[in-house]
C-alpha cells in the first residue's frame, strides 16, 4: 500500500494499523468468537465508533490488506515477465501467496480463518471480488473488450483455484496441473476426452 504523505493521513494509517494489529493478536490469542469489537476498541484505546470507522464489521478487521492483495493480482498480469502468459503469471502469484503460509503466524492466522465458518466464508468472498479487476486486466493485456468474457473466465478460475491448490497435499504440483489446464484447456491435459 502507498505510504500517506500527510500528517492527517498518516494518523489515520497508523489507527487502522492498530486496530488491525490488536485484533490480530486478540482473535489469535483468545480465539475469533471469543473476541467482541469493544476488546479489540480497547486494545488499539480508540472508541468503538472509530472502529467502525475503519472497518465495517469484525469480520473486516482479519482482512485488512485487501486492497493489497488485488494490487498483487493485478500486478501480476500487467507486470509479468516477457513471454510468461497470464496463467503463468496467476500460478506464480497464487504460488508466492500459498509460500506466506509457512510463517508460523501466517500459519497460525490461516488456522484460525479455516476453523471459523464466518472467517472462511468471508475470506472466499473476499477474494473472490477480485475476480473483475484480475478480469478487466487480463482483458486490457490482450487487448479484447473490458466485458471479456474468456478473461473473465480465466479470472474466476484462477481464483477459484487458490483454495484446491491451498488444501491439496503437494500445493506446487497442484498449482501446476490447475494452471496447465487454464493454459492449454482440457483436450491437451486429457486427450481424447
Amino acid at each position: 500500500m502507498t505510504e500517506p504523505t500527510g500528517r492527517r493521513e498518516r494518523k489515520k494509517a497508523q489507527t487502522r494499523r492498530s486496530l488491525a494489529d490488536a485484533a490480530l493478536q486478540l482473535f489469535l490469542d483468545r480465539g475469533y468468537d471469543q473476541v467482541g469489537v469493544k476488546d479489540v476498541a480497547d486494545a488499539a484505546d480508540v472508541s468503538v465508533t472509530t472502529l467502525f470507522k475503519y472497518f465495517p464489521s469484525k469480520e473486516a478487521l482479519v482482512f485488512d490488506q485487501d486492497d493489497d492483495l488485488e494490487a498483487a493480482l493485478v500486478a501480476a498480469v500487467r507486470e509479468r515477465a516477457p513471454g510468461q502468459s497470464i496463467p503463468q503469471a496467476l500460478r506464480e502469484r497464487v504460488l508466492l501467496m500459498q509460500a506466506s503460509v509457512a510463517d508460523p503466524r501466517s500459519a497460525a492466522f490461516m488456522r484460525m480463518v479455516e476453523d471459523t465458518p464466518v472467517l472462511r466464508d468471508y475470506a472466499h468472498r473476499m477474494w473472490m471480488r477480485h475476480e473483475e479487476a484480475v478480469a478487466r486486466a487480463i482483458a486490457e493485456e490482450v487487448g479484447a473488450p473490458e466485458a471479456d468474457v474468456t478473461s473473465a473466465a480465466l479470472a474466476r478460475f484462477a481464483l477459484e483455484a487458490r483454495g484446491l491448490i491451498r488444501r491439496h497435499p503437494d500445493p506446487r504440483r497442484a498449482a501446476d496441473e490447475v494452471f496447465a489446464l487454464l493454459e492449454h484447456g482440457w483436450t491437451a491435459a486429457h486427450p481424447g476426452n
